[in-house]
């Protein structure tokens, strides 16, 4: 006999006494995992705090309703812990580290509290591999594009090479034309403009910058910053694995500054014919800050996956 809760047992056979008690309790009684608030009405329905749900498809876990992970069929369902996983298709995913997001595994892996696309990609342009990570629902780069599109730079150098050795490291810098590929301006979600970056990515909007800001929270900028000694003060703690470096920025009249102090990131969208919205993060403030410059200055450039 199997006898999931005794004393629930013994209080059912004093009630049924004039019926009689016995076999297995199992044929009238069940009792889901997770939850000590949900009873069988039969064999294939339950209460999950006073809800109805389907045993054979669903499950109760502190009180809420969730979907057995399984396939399309119906085959293989089986129960997990939200808590502390996922299910994704048939496969039931640990959570990364502290993090809530629901991810590919096939696409993606954890790495501590960082969520990676598995190998990077590649810009097939020129070659280069960029790392990339994911952040709420958006795949950021987690580094600054370094293609040498017509018309970008390196800090400190004007003619178009890199003769202090920077794009390596901070990637290239941009005028908002040239990072927008002479596209129209973009507010959308996604912005639907590839610009400068490789296929498959694309600029973001300020409302898809917005969007990161926003998931990443109180003191976006600490969070958001490279832990490196790049920045004066290092004071980045680079939880999501964003990566922002203090690349500066060029002026239309080929001076550069700022390097190690502040990073700029152009968005795809324009405030007017002279101007275009971007996110600055430096090293005095926690924050990201927004605001608009003037299209011909020369900002770093971070691409969204389509």
């Amino acid at each position: 006999m199997n006898m999931k809760h005794p004393l629930v047992f013994l209080l059912s056979c004093a009630i049924l006494a004039l019926f009689g008690c016995g076999g297995d309790t199992d044929d009238w009684l069940e009792y889901p995992a997770y939850s000590s608030s949900s009873v069988a009405s039969s064999s294939s329905a339950a209460l999950c705090d006073g809800k109805a749900y389907d045993l054979d498809a669903q499950f109760c876990y502190l009180g809420e309703l969730y979907n057995k992970c399984g396939d399309a069929d119906g085959n293989g369902r089986h129960e997990y812990n939200p808590g502390s996983q996922f299910c994704h298709g048939s496969k039931v995913v640990d959570k990364c580290g502290t993090r809530t997001e629901v991810f590919d595994p096939d696409l993606y892996e954890c790495d501590g509290n960082i969520i990676r696309l598995e190998g990077g990609f590649i810009d097939v342009r020129d070659s280069r591999n960029y790392e990339a990570v994911l952040i709420g629902t958006q795949t950021w780069m987690a580094e600054n594009l370094n293609f040498n599109a017509t018309g970008s730079r390196c800090y400190g150098d004007d003619t178009g090479g890199d003769d202090q050795n920077r794009c390596d490291t901070y990637g290239r810098l941009y005028n908002w034309n040239a990072a927008m590929n002479n596209a129209a301006s973009s507010s959308a979600t996604p912005s639907g403009i590839q610009g400068v970056c490789p296929p498959g990515w694309h600029l973001p909007s300020d409302a898809e910058w917005t969007a990161l800001t926003n998931h990443a929270g109180s003191n976006a900028g600490t969070k958001l910053k490279a832990n490196s000694s790049l920045w004066i003060s290092n004071t980045g703690t680079d939880e999501f694995g964003f990566s922002a470096f203090p690349g500066g920025y060029g002026s239309s009249s080929g001076l550069f500054l700022n390097v190690g102090d502040g990073g700029l990131w152009w968005s795809a969208t324009e405030y007017d014919a002279s101007y275009a919205w971007l996110r600055y993060m430096d090293d005095y403030s926690s924050g990201v800050l927004g605001g608009n410059f003037y299209k011909e200055y020369l900002f770093s450039v971070r691409c969204l996956r389509e």
